[in-house]
């Protein structure tokens, strides 16, 4: 549990977690297949990543632990879990059914696991969790001799109790006197766990049957951290919260130069209307081209990719470089045959290039770029090999989804790049 200097790739020294060799610690998160509020929820897409997908990267990354686990009863669960570098703890049907607690659960890995003698169990409706928040309450256990951690969050919220409607009870102040109400700035809050993790050491959990007790400690999360996904109406509100607040990984956030966007089931829905006239004909939303628009006001090169196998997307080819102002390049049955040469001359590597595509053929280009989409209604195969996954379908708004995604990391790229000037200036 003590910390090291290690230079990084660039030569500045920084310090890094290390674990103890006598001491295993084990992340554990809950998820199981039966929620009742949002079917699957716990792999339900979150602004591009399985909702479980960011509790698992923070963990896997935090390089705190010395085993990393789902617990689930469910099949896909289980799937995307091992995906995302989990080992899967299969519960017992005992321990899956509704009115299951969550310590009970816990208390099955245990028996199951004797090798464990600390667990940190992160919740996975918590997407904004970082690895340094990990870290840092594991400490308190490590090094500092407390027996259980758990993460709060302040809250300046005047409490009142409870009137049931029936009743002539009148209503009292619980955590404050009116008489004296204090300013928002004047008063320290209160502290709320905010469900994000609980570090407890086995004992406690296995004889004591309990997360908390012995010396207990808090871990306090900024508020913009603490989001917890309860109902369906959270999800857009996280959604934004995670795109500004959420752990993207280790790297840098890509800053991409040029975007290759296939047309059909892209920029299209894949339809062909046929006209009186026998004319066939496809459909551009303007939502995409404004998409578009907005990469390449900010230097980001646009370059549509139409099939030399479809005649009708190809006629269309010099109608959508004059609407786009794209140039506009075919392609054959793969792709990255054709984009290969292009990248080189372009004097760019696949870290700078952005594509966005939506069937097998594309897979190989998902895979190599540095940022890469597919539309909602894209096959398993590729949505398998991308990046993101867009919440729009083909046609319908999912190319400017995925400018702004791209253009959001750009912006991350820009903050970090400023902060990292501001430590240097500072130290």
């Amino acid at each position: 549990g003590a910390k090291k200097k290690e230079k990084t790739r660039e030569g500045d020294e920084q310090e890094s977690f290390i674990k103890d060799p006598d001491r295993h610690v084990a992340a554990l998160i809950l998820a199981r297949g039966g929620s009742k509020g949002i079917p699957l929820k716990n792999i339900k897409m979150l602004a591009g990543v399985p909702l479980v997908g960011w509790v698992l990267r923070a963990a896997v990354d935090s390089d705190i632990f010395h085993s990393v686990w789902v617990s689930t009863d469910h099949d896909e669960i289980e799937k995307v879990a091992k995906s995302w570098g989990a080992q899967v703890h299969r519960r017992s049907p005992e321990v899956s059914r509704d009115s299951s607690t969550s310590l009970e659960t816990i208390q099955e890995f245990l028996c199951q696991h004797p090798e464990v003698d600390v667990i940190g169990n992160i919740q996975a409706t918590s997407p904004c969790l970082h690895p340094h928040h990990l870290e840092e309450a594991l400490e308190m256990i490590t090094l500092h001799g407390y027996d259980s951690v758990f993460s709060v969050v302040r809250r300046h919220q005047f409490r009142w109790q409870e009137v049931k409607k029936a009743s002539c009870e009148c209503t009292k102040p619980l955590n404050l006197d009116p008489a004296n109400r204090p300013r928002r700035q004047d008063w320290d809050g209160e502290l709320s766990e905010n469900g994000s993790f609980y570090f407890t050491k086995r004992d406690l959990i296995v004889n004591e049957r309990c997360l908390q007790g012995g010396k207990v400690g808090y871990y306090e999360m900024l508020p913009q951290f603490s989001v917890d996904i309860d109902v369906d109406i959270d999800w857009p509100v996280a959604e934004q919260r995670v795109l500004r607040y959420g752990y993207f990984g280790r790297v840098t956030p890509e800053v991409v130069r040029v975007m290759f966007c296939n047309v059909s089931g892209c920029l299209t829905d894949g339809r062909i209307f046929l006209s009186s006239s026998a004319q066939e004909m496809v459909s551009v939303n303007v939502k995409d081209t404004t998409g578009i628009r907005m990469l390449q006001r900010e230097k980001v090169e646009v370059v549509l990719l139409i099939s030399k196998e479809d005649p009708v997307v190809r006629s269309l080819g010099k109608k959508l470089a004059k609407r786009t102002g794209c140039k506009v390049i075919r392609v054959g049955e793969e792709p990255l045959d054709d984009l290969k040469l292009l990248v080189r001359r372009m004097k760019l590597k696949w870290k700078d290039v952005a594509y966005m595509g939506n069937d097998k053929p594309d897979v190989n280009c998902l895979n190599l770029a540095g940022l890469s989409a597919v539309p909602a209604d894209a096959p398993v195969v590729a949505i398998n090999a991308a990046k993101y996954t867009c919440h729009q379908v083909g046609g319908m708004g999912a190319v400017r989804e995925f400018a702004e995604h791209i253009l959001l990391q750009k912006q991350k790229a820009k903050s970090q790049t400023t902060q990292d000037r501001i430590d240097t200036c500072s130290s």
